[in-house]
């Protein structure tokens, strides 16, 4: 059994790791850490993972029990990874980071979105982005991993193979919708129910910390800079994510060379599903599984339109950790990886 570690258990991400994780047939999780629930039993924060966590409680975090894992998730905010990683790495404990800290090749552009001096470049320059359908073989040979954030998870698998191609233009508008559970578990406001049922709206129309993490990955597929203009709404629901994307197809490509790159890329990935023509994927085809669906049409001759769905908390978040956990260890990479959307 491999031993793993969870760094930060309480948020939404974490405790979907923590469920799928009892699951798997592989992984044992030997540590468990919270500092504002240490000496607390799983079961008694989480009732309903009685019966599968029950011998689990959070404990303060420690490096020295860390460091005898195989490998340590950090379900944490950001700036947490980049200090609190790097002596597990230097001990040759992986790590996969769900928040922000080893997202960008660039340190420059994470201190230009995310604000100050990365504290880690060194480790940040061997980092692979984690995206399984796209970095799979580099993903396997890693110590590092940066989780995708779920807004540009739900971006890139659509256009990074139609960018590489050569189809479109560099300026892409993304408009996305995501659940509440998307901006985490802290109390805030607008996100009480009396705020967000019954209630749809735009925000970081002004530029939200996602689209430059979109820009980045678009721009390395596409061999050239890419110009996203990103949109982000909040749906009056808990879970699942949207994305409607506005492009321009390059001349001498059509609708049926969209439709064909991606059958070719996608073929052999059992979590992407390309829908027919004419039929558009809706956030509960995915919920709860670790699949993302795409569809693609055309009202207009030149124009692309892309909507892609999955769920944020575990495509998004923690279903994709552990299939880059999967491959890092060595194990098969479909192993406890939720692949079947609840319904209704």
């Amino acid at each position: 059994m491999k031993k793993i570690g969870l760094v930060g258990g309480t948020g939404y991400t974490g405790v979907e790791l923590l469920r799928m994780l009892q699951d798997h047939p592989e992984v044992e999780i030997v540590t468990l850490t919270s500092r504002s629930e240490a000496g607390k039993s799983v079961t008694a924060l989480y009732p309903w993972l009685t019966g599968y966590a029950a011998s689990l409680s959070f404990s303060e975090p420690s490096a020295e029990a860390l460091s005898a894992c195989d490998l340590v998730f950090f379900a944490t905010p950001n700036k947490i990874a980049m200090h609190e990683a790097v002596p597990l790495l230097e001990q040759g404990v992986r790590v996969i980071d769900l928040a922000a800290d080893f997202r960008f090749s660039d340190v420059d552009l994470w201190s230009a979105t995310y604000g100050g001096a990365h504290a880690s470049p060194e480790w940040n320059a061997r980092a692979v982005y984690g995206l399984p359908e796209l970095y799979r073989d580099a993903i396997r040979e890693a110590r590092l991993v940066g989780n995708p954030g779920c807004y540009p998870t739900a971006t890139t698998l659509p256009l990074a193979p139609l960018l590489k191609a050569g189809l479109l233009g560099p300026n892409l508008i993304v408009d996305a919708k995501s659940g509440a559970s998307g901006a985490g578990r802290s109390a805030r406001t607008d996100l009480i129910v009396a705020e967000a049922s019954d209630n749809f709206h735009a925000y970081g129309a002004d530029g939200h910390r996602h689209g430059p993490e979109i820009a980045h990955q678009l721009s390395r597929y596409a061999g050239q800079a890419v110009e996203v203009t990103f949109v982000p709404h909040l749906l009056p629901m808990i879970r699942g994510i949207e994305v409607t994307i506005y492009a321009s197809i390059n001349a001498g490509g059509s609708i049926e060379d969209v439709r064909q790159v991606l059958q070719a890329a996608y073929a052999n990935e059992p979590l992407v599903g390309i829908v027919g023509p004419g039929i558009h994927p809706e956030t509960r085809w995915v919920r709860g599984s670790n699949c993302c669906r795409i569809g693609s049409y055309q009202q207009h001759p030149g124009q692309l339109i892309l909507s892609s769905v999955i769920d944020n908390l575990v495509k998004g978040a923690a279903g994709q950790a552990i299939q880059n956990m999967n491959l890092m260890l060595g194990l098969d990479e479909w192993m406890g990886v939720p692949m079947r959307p609840l319904a209704p």
